[in-house]
């Protein structure tokens, strides 16, 4: 039987998933996991002001939610103390990545990232046809001068930079990342992704200016609010940068409980400061447990922990994999000069209690059928 054809970048195109959820390692394992260490989530769950503004909101839930995403972006404009036309609101960061790759880069125009680096953007680049140039890390973690080089260099359309980085938890200074803007053609769009900026230490993000047309700050409400279910990020730029997205921007993306609950999260600051005490302690108890067992924590400007297993990339994937096999889900990062590494996202006592005693059980496991060298 004939069938429609698809269009020729999609038909050139792998079927595939950016990210193996837990949740379809569970099914593969058919067991689920006690410990879920591995998807840069809040356990410790959204403010029980945005979880009961939700609530509110499902009894309307015949409605659509409002397009324009009006009073989110009042709430969110107020905060940062910019224009409310200075912010769009999409699906996550993930959504907008799409939505900036499809106004700024054309099929086979460059768009720079690093080798390794958060594996949405390279998704949607390939999706709309553009080309993705790579850059090695450096010292773990993303090298500023070298990803600036290359945005010269390649006419680049767009270059990426997260910061604090996943998915090694590096970070660079507020001043090291203003002269990386400074060092990117005006013409090239920079996407600052600051996912993990609530849990930054103070002096790594740069103040925001909404002046530059070729800068866009993207945040979220998935990680320090606890709303990762909910998929609701927003970017900050210059106006009409912003108004761009009018022109492709999915309109009802963003439903109405999204949108009740980020308005209540924002406003809840008790929340969120007990958010970022606890996964401080989170992430000390979880190098402690890594130092323990003979591995090597890194420093960490996020709500993960990436550990240097000491070995080759097949040492860390096999500790991973003994990890699943014990019920706990964790992930690692899988480009050369960075996959000997596995990362543990912050979890309950409860799960950091079943990862120190899983992890040394891993290790055992994996050295006995994987001699050194």
């Amino acid at each position: 039987m004939r069938r429609p054809s698809l269009a020729p970048i999609a038909a050139a195109l792998p079927q595939t998933v950016p990210f193996i959820g837990p949740e379809s390692l569970e099914r593969r394992l058919g067991q689920r996991f006690l410990a879920r260490l591995g998807a840069n989530e809040s356990p410790f769950g959204a403010a029980a002001s945005a979880t009961a503004a939700m609530a509110l909101a499902l009894a309307d839930g015949w409605k659509y939610g409002d397009p324009e995403n009006h009073d989110l972006r009042l709430a969110l404009a107020g905060h940062h103390g910019v224009a409310s036309d200075q912010i769009v609101i999409g699906e996550g960061i993930d959504g907008l990545l799409g939505l900036a790759v499809r106004l700024y880069a054309a099929p086979a125009q460059t768009v720079v990232t690093s080798l390794g680096a958060y594996p949405t953007l390279n998704y949607h680049a390939t999706g709309f046809g553009a080309r993705i140039v790579s850059v090695p890390y450096r010292d773990h973690a993303e090298d500023l001068l070298a990803l600036a080089a290359a945005a010269r260099r390649d006419n680049a359309a767009i270059v990426y930079l997260a910061n604090p980085d996943n998915p090694m938890g590096s970070w660079h200074s507020a001043s090291a990342v203003t002269q990386f803007i400074e060092a990117v053609p005006q013409t090239t769009l920079i996407l600052l992704d600051e996912a993990y900026g609530e849990f930054a230490p103070a002096g790594i993000m740069p103040p925001l200016d909404t002046s530059r047309p070729n800068l866009l700050r993207l945040r979220t409400f998935s990680k320090a609010h606890g709303l990762a279910g909910l998929r609701c990020g927003y970017a900050i730029g210059e106006r009409q940068t912003i108004a761009s997205f009018e022109r492709v921007r999915n309109h009802f993306g963003v439903n109405a409980l999204a949108q009740a609950g980020a308005i209540a999260a924002l406003a809840d600051a008790g929340h969120l400061g007990r958010v970022l005490r606890d996964t401080t302690a989170a992430k000390h108890r979880i190098a402690a447990i890594a130092s323990a067992s003979g591995l090597t924590p890194l420093p960490s400007a996020t709500n993960f922990v990436t550990i240097d297993c000491g070995r080759d990339a097949g040492f860390a994937q096999a500790i991973l994999v003994a990890l699943a096999d014990l019920r706990v889900f964790i992930r690692k990062p899988m480009a050369p000069g960075l996959d000997h590494c596995i990362r543990i996202s912050v979890g309950t006592a409860a799960e950091l209690d079943l990862l120190a005693s899983a992890l040394p059980q891993a290790i055992t496991a994996t050295a006995a059928l994987r001699p050194a060298g």
